[in-house]
């Protein structure tokens, strides 16, 4: 048997989103709670007690970096981020303290599915792909994420999950996608990848892989803050071999892009 064809799908804005307003509020909340464990934690000796702006300024600086770290292809995990503001103000962050507030404001946080996502990866899955997921989680723990697409129906469609913040990688890099690939027996020459936005494209183009499809469907969903961090332009970047506005336009443009090894 040769090796098999593969799709792989970006998170964000491609299978899951929030509407604009509640990803806003998702956003503001989530360095809400960097603050709030940042408060609660002790001050290191002889360090003055920072005030709560200095911490939401170190909180959102840290995340800034992270997100400007994630465009260039490496890692900043929510941990490191909340070590970095910690250091920054002198306060003394208990292990797994912003794990459990960002697992409490996850629990409480609406996501929606795509509306015709799991259809699509069901009917990906019957024409015989192999799908995984890859996606840059530069706010929050993709294990806690897992529980969660588990729950909207996506567990037993996506084969792999590849989060960035369990790798020293972020797409662009090639690895990411390549991690994704081996979980899967599969070849960049036989994968395309379905994504949002230029991480995606770049991503599986850097990678090697045969196509990669812009999803433009949720692009009206952005939230003003995640549309200058997470989505900016990139002028001269290379283009999709594809750009769909509803995701279910994927399904008959499969065997064309990508056709089945037998």
């Amino acid at each position: 048997m040769g090796v098999p064809s593969t799709v792989t799908f970006d998170l964000w804005h491609t299978l899951v989103y929030l509407p604009p307003e509640a990803e806003s509020r998702y956003m503001a909340r989530l360095v809400g709670a960097a603050v709030d464990v940042l408060e609660r934690s002790p001050s290191e000796p002889g360090r003055p007690r920072a005030s709560t702006a200095e911490l939401q300024a170190q909180v959102e600086a840290a995340s800034l970096r992270a997100v400007e770290a994630a465009h260039a292809g490496r890692t900043v995990t929510p941990e490191q981020q909340i070590a970095e503001a910690a250091r920054a103000t002198g306060r003394v962050v208990a292990p797994g303290a912003y794990e459990r507030a960002i697992s409490a404001l996850l629990a409480a946080t609406p996501f929606r599915a795509e509306p015709t996502a799991v259809a699509v990866l069901r009917d990906v899955r019957s024409l015989g792909y192999r799908v995984g997921l890859v996606s840059n989680t530069v706010g929050e723990p993709g294990r806690l994420l897992r529980p969660i697409l588990e729950r909207i129906g996506f567990g037993p469609l996506i084969e792999t999950y590849v989060f960035s913040d369990e790798l020293p990688w972020a797409k662009p890099a090639p690895e990411i996608f390549r991690v994704a690939l081996d979980a899967l027996g599969g070849d960049p020459a036989s994968a395309i990848h379905v994504g949002d936005g230029w991480p995606d494209i770049e991503g599986a183009h850097r990678a090697g892989f045969r196509a990669g499809v812009l999803f433009t469907g949720l692009h009206a969903y952005y939230a003003a803050a995640y549309q200058e961090r997470f989505a900016p332009a990139a002028p001269g970047a290379r283009g999709p071999e594809l750009t769909i506005a509803r995701l279910p336009d994927l399904v008959p443009e499969l065997a064309k892009l990508l056709p089945i090894a037998r």
